[in-house]
């Protein structure tokens, strides 16, 4: 439908493929970066869980929607505490394993923000804020 709209209006189709492709291109390299962490986020006041990959820089959680969800935040942490996902939120977790661990991640403004990621990336998920080896 997208396809015939463009094409109709008179965009070349080969300029939507090399968008697309560049699309791709840019979130295969946001996935092979140095400490990448495939996460899903709930931000306060959404329903819904968002797939995305995240990284730590010191003490601030930058996470990018993926593969074109057009979201993306850089947030700064005050603390994170670690726990497992109950059986309803592992519903919603699809694809992360039996045991997803949900962090919940205190922001300096007040907020807090859930992080999911599979479980062996438990570690990585709370960054410089782990209590020690688990």
């Amino acid at each position: 439908m997208v396809w015939a709209f463009l094409a109709f209006v008179g965009v070349p189709l080969w300029l939507c493929a090399m968008g697309i492709i560049a699309l791709l291109y840019r979130n295969r390299a946001l996935r092979r970066r140095h400490g990448d962490i495939p996460v899903r986020v709930h931000r306060p006041g959404t329903k819904r869980w968002t797939r995305g990959h995240a990284i730590w820089v010191s003490d601030v959680f930058a996470w990018r929607g993926s593969p074109a969800a057009w979201s993306e935040d850089v947030l700064k942490v005050s603390g994170a505490t670690l726990r497992v996902a109950d059986p309803d939120e592992r519903r919603k977790l699809r694809g992360l394993g039996e045991n997803p661990a949900v962090a919940t991640l205190a922001l300096a403004d007040g907020e807090t923000v859930e992080v999911a990621a599979a479980p062996e990336r438990r570690a990585a998920l709370v960054g410089p804020f782990a209590a020690g080896p688990e």
